[in-house]
């Protein structure tokens, strides 16, 4: 079976969530993850008729007959090995990421495409809890363009403090959600960490819009590749690791969160480590420098 990730031959197109296109979208989805469908699955999961599941595959057939045939033998459609895949939701990205929402618990599994998954578990992280009337409160502010008064729990000070705040949008760093936000006390834009915030009301008080937080809105290329004196074979293993293409990898990411992307890499000293410990390298450190310190 062809193992890459051919271009979509079939557009997007807004439909309800249980349309003709997001069935075809599910049978696609099996028989590139799976190598087989049944009408007893689109069945189960669409709660549609055997004549409509019957009916899809017909369509899912005419778009792509080379994709699929029957066995007769065990009375179910598989793949063939010309398989081309006709939707982005079939990508390997997506699978994986579907694994990792059930497997987290983000997504139960009976709305999700996966039939048949292998084991699969996480590494454990702490867990924070953030309160749903601070995150309601935020998220109206950011709705509505508004302001709000936040009491704040600062690392660098013993008792928490109030603080006016105008936010704009949110961002995760691979551990914990901060809220991007203009500081009437401090005139500036910064992130603020969610689950420290302990009390929020609406304030009348202004401030800048989102164009305004230049660092948000600026897109920085970060351009990554293997450390030089790792061995032959440990650049060719971390160039696939990141997925560069000769030697190098390329990301887009905006200035305001590199603090958080360069310390997720390992990048953000001054001086790069020595391998094993340091396995890449940033190429162009004086362009991307930049970075901010959390609040």
């Amino acid at each position: 079976m062809n193992t890459k990730e051919q271009p979509t031959v079939v557009e997007q197109k807004a439909s309800p969530r249980w349309g003709r296109e997001r069935r075809l979208e599910f049978i696609d989805f099996r028989l590139r993850w799976e190598g087989r469908l049944n009408r007893s699955d689109l069945m189960a999961f669409f709660g549609i008729s055997v004549p409509q599941a019957s009916l899809d595959i017909a369509k899912y057939l005419e778009l792509a007959p080379s994709n699929l045939t029957y066995d007769r033998s065990a009375r179910v459609y598989v793949a063939t090995p010309e398989f081309s895949q006709l939707f982005p939701a079939s990508s390997s990205s997506r699978f994986l990421n579907e694994l990792l929402a059930i497997e987290s618990g983000l997504v139960e599994l009976e709305s999700s495409f996966l039939g048949w998954r292998p084991s699969t578990s996480l590494v454990p992280t702490p867990g924070r809890t953030l309160s749903p009337d601070i995150l309601a409160g935020l998220l109206r502010a950011i709705r509505d363009k508004s302001s709000v008064e936040v009491l704040y729990q600062s690392m660098n000070r013993p008792e928490p403090t109030h603080r006016v705040l105008r936010p704009h949008a949110f961002a995760h760093d691979g551990s914990r959600w901060h809220v991007r936000a203009y500081c009437s006390e401090r005139k500036k834009f910064l992130d603020f960490v969610v689950a420290r915030m302990l009390e929020i009301q609406p304030s009348t008080d202004a401030g800048p819009n989102a164009e305004d937080d230049e660092t948000w809105q600026e897109m920085v290329e970060v351009v990554i590749a293997p450390h030089p004196k790792l061995s032959e074979s440990a650049k060719k293993a971390i160039a696939l690791d990141y997925g560069m293409v000769d030697g190098e990898s390329r990301i887009s990411c905006k200035r305001a969160l590199l603090f958080y992307f360069l310390n997720h890499l390992g990048l953000d000293a001054d001086v790069e480590g020595e391998p094993p410990k340091q396995q890449i390298v940033l190429v162009n450190r004086a362009e991307v420098l930049g970075t901010k310190p959390v609040v």
